[in-house]
């Protein structure tokens, strides 16, 4: 007897199996260092699985992806890419760092559609936030446990870690309910404690500009800062009684290293600047700024030859050329008016502290990523797709509604 599924069940069966793995998604991005040292492609088997349910659910229905903005911007983004590759395809660079933007691209615009649909904002919110925490609870051992002078936890560079954490501090904000405030300030005191065991100032400025536009647009309360302050001015006095001379070196590490990045950082934006200047209409390819960055340079740096700008916006520039870093700025800024937007629309309650959290979280990747490369990690582009998505749901609350309740 062949059994046969209803075709109420297959859409719940349908659209858990999309919320699974779009919470996987933005839940396993801050670990990915953890997965990667289990097995090297495994990061990517939950946006892989995602994009090929996605696209099947969508086929099978005949429901073809809701047109926003940001589509049409993410495809010319994916067609000027193609180009400057092309122009650029001989380069040692160019078929490794096209692949690394391809991913993020499509894995943008299925997290839009899905996130307007079936996968409420929410659950993405408290996934990003999770796998962040998680993430911020392995620096901290990785600066206790395994005495690095600097936190890294899951990510090989402190710097990168910063940047999961602080983009993940704001998302707290969204996700307050009746109970769980105990769970959220544990989780709120271990990002910002990780973030500040990576001793980034990058990270610093970001979290410092979360927590300002979280203020200002009134969605943290001063009485929760003031004590998220008290619980970390504990934690790191603490710090100082039990592991001072570890911290003293810590300390002593990074000012030697802040004093050497601040020149080699101002070399890096020099040269990313001349091949845009030299090549401002494809730019120098995807991965071009590591190729071409020790002749630009005049071989600055003997013992760095293939690094990167430490700068999304020069970098990006500087190998896409001028129409690719107007995409790639045009993607913030449909993701910046759709939040705003939805704050407008939404009037006071959850929607619009969703929409609040969603912007402060962007603006602190936006601030941090002036001083990193971080267009190859997904904070940047989910919270564009979530902003999108946010205002989809607001404007047609009727089509973002999961399928009705199936029968027995």
């Amino acid at each position: 007897m062949v059994a046969v599924v209803r075709p109420a069940r297959r859409e719940h069966l349908e659209t858990a199996l999309l919320r699974a793995l779009a919470c996987a998604t933005v839940a396993l991005a801050p670990v990915e260092g953890y997965l990667t040292a289990v097995q090297g492609q495994l990061g990517k088997v939950a946006p892989a699985l995602l994009t090929v349910v996605w696209l099947a659910v969508r086929i099978r229905r005949r429901q073809p992806p809701r047109p926003t903005p940001l589509h049409a911007v993410l495809a010319l983004l994916t067609v000027v890419l193609a180009a400057t590759a092309a122009r650029h395809a001989a380069s040692p660079f160019t078929a490794e760092y096209t692949l690394r933007w391809l991913p993020f691209l499509v894995v943008t615009a299925v997290l839009a559609d899905v996130a307007s649909r079936e996968v409420p904002i929410r659950w993405l919110l408290l996934a990003a936030a999770a796998g962040a925490t998680v993430a911020g609870a392995g620096a901290l051992y990785s600066l206790v446990a395994e005495g690095e002078a600097r936190a890294s936890g899951p990510q090989p560079d402190p710097n990168d870690l910063a940047y999961f954490l602080v983009a993940a501090v704001p998302l707290l904000a969204a996700l307050h309910r009746r109970g769980r405030g105990f769970l959220l300030t544990v989780a709120g005191v271990v990002l910002v404690a990780g973030a500040t065991a990576t001793f980034s100032r990058g990270g610093a400025l970001g979290l410092t500009a979360a927590v300002g536009w979280l203020l200002l647009r009134r969605v943290l309360p001063w009485r929760v800062l003031a004590a998220a302050a008290v619980a970390v001015a504990g934690l790191g006095l603490g710090a100082v009684l039990f592991a001072g001379p570890q911290l003293d070196r810590a300390l002593q590490e990074k000012s030697f290293i802040a004093a050497s990045n601040v020149d080699t950082r101002e070399l890096r934006w020099q040269a990313a600047a001349r091949m845009l200047t030299a090549h401002p209409g494809l730019g120098v390819g995807p991965g071009g700024f590591r190729e071409h960055y020790a002749a630009e340079s005049h071989n600055a740096e003997v013992d760095e030859q293939t690094p990167v700008a430490h700068n999304m916006y020069l970098e990006v520039a500087a190998e896409l050329g001028l129409p690719g870093f107007a995409l790639f700025a045009g993607v913030v800024g449909v993701a910046a008016v759709a939040s705003e937007r939805t704050v407008r629309l939404a009037g006071p309650g959850p929607r619009r502290t969703e929409a609040v959290a969603i912007q402060a979280s962007l603006l602190a990747v936006l601030v941090t990523s002036t001083f990193l490369s971080e267009q190859y990690y997904l904070p940047l582009w989910s919270l564009a797709a979530l902003a999108v998505a946010a205002e989809a749901r607001i404007r047609n609350p009727a089509k973002s509604r999961p399928p009705p309740e199936c029968g027995t």
